[in-house]
């Protein structure tokens, strides 16, 4: 595969960035010269939870949660080095130096750009895609490094495990750090309603339609099913993007300046799990998904919590948006490197 051509990526996929950018922009134009959409869409709100965005969520979320396969895991102790790494880096370093980094940059180095208040919720949004690793994406990232397309099913399969009860855990105590003060139940129900419900529907739906309709069937079908989620998630981009026409408007630079650590955290994650790998002899089929799990972010999650937990209009929801702004082209450059680093492993390890 030429690490020139991303071939396994669509190319509405390919071009996500630039579509993200276009919902941007037609949602600030909505929220500037049609203000009553928004106005009307905040009265649709059941317990602090907007359910046009719910159901948007819920349409990027599920057709994820059916590529899940738990029968997996039972092969975990294949290759156990491959999990320590990304377990470790996911869940004991990621969300902490996402924090770092980012309150870094927002409440440093850019202090004399941004009001604190608003620089505390962009450190929020950061946090909430920090403390999720990615879950869909990172099958198209492990297929572009020819990674082993079984370990990488394991791999997501045990972090989505860990996510349900850790997730919510690590948020709390990171924005209680940044003196950001967030109900813990609150944070659980994001976690039951846009992880657990889609999960277990999810994995009970493979079970039923498996056995029903055979493998093949099914996996023509979540191939079909996953067009849905990008269409969800450009949706919802315009809707939160209507509430926060007017701040974008006036604080366009903000978007840049939280792009920033946002950036620098997901290319130093990838290399320290990537170059812990190598040291480790980690086949690199194993180890170029590893470092692409830790580098990108589950951000349909953390959207979905950010809006949950501070509102659409927040500063904690614009920094998780633009977390999937960025998404794409970092992590098709970090493919690029993993490819063409594949000879830093010796010729045992590279999995040819």
């Amino acid at each position: 595969m030429s690490d020139h051509n991303p071939t396994g990526l669509g190319i509405f996929d390919r071009y996500l960035s630039l579509w993200v950018a276009l919902c941007i922009g037609a949602g600030v134009a909505i929220g500037v010269f049609l203000p009553i959409i928004p106005e009307t869409l905040t009265k649709l709100e059941y317990a602090r939870v907007s359910i046009p965005v719910a159901v948007l969520i819920w349409l990027m979320i599920y057709p994820m949660m059916l590529k899940i396969d738990f029968s997996s895991i039972r092969n975990a102790g294949r290759k156990p080095k491959g999990l320590v790494v990304t377990l470790v880096m996911n869940w004991l370093i990621k969300p902490f130096t996402m924090y770092g980094i980012s309150w870094f940059f927002l409440k440093v180095i850019f202090a004399p750009l941004l009001p604190p208040e608003i620089s505390t919720e962009y450190i929020a949004g950061a946090v909430l895609l920090g403390a999720a690793p990615c879950t869909a994406m990172v099958f198209v990232w492990s297929y572009l490094t020819r990674g082993d397309a079984g370990y990488t099913l394991i791999q997501v399969a045990i972090n989505d495990l860990v996510l349900i009860f850790a997730y919510a855990p690590i948020v709390v105590l990171l924005l209680s750090i940044g003196d950001l003060s967030v109900p813990a139940d609150t944070v659980l129900l994001s976690v039951g309603l846009f992880v657990v419900v889609p999960l277990a529907v999810g994995w009970l739906s493979r079970i039923a339609l498996v056995k029903r309709k055979g493998e093949q069937w099914f996996t023509a079908f979540t191939h079909r099913a996953g067009k849905i989620t990008p269409i969800g998630l450009l949706l919802t981009l315009v809707i939160i993007f209507s509430f926060q026409g007017r701040t974008i408007i006036d604080n366009t630079l903000h978007i840049l300046l939280i792009a920033v650590p946002l950036v620098i955290q997901t290319f130093l994650i990838f290399w320290i799990t990537y170059l812990w790998a190598r040291a480790w002899k980690v086949e690199h089929c194993v180890a170029a998904p590893a470092g692409m799990i830790g580098a990108s972010n589950f951000f349909e999650l953390a959207v979905a919590v950010a809006i949950s937990l501070f509102g659409l209009s927040s500063g904690a929801a614009l920094a998780t948006v633009v977390g999937v702004l960025v998404e794409v082209p970092v992590m098709l450059t970090l493919v690029r490197i993993a490819n063409r680093t594949r000879r830093w492993w010796p010729t045992d390890l590279r999995c040819d």
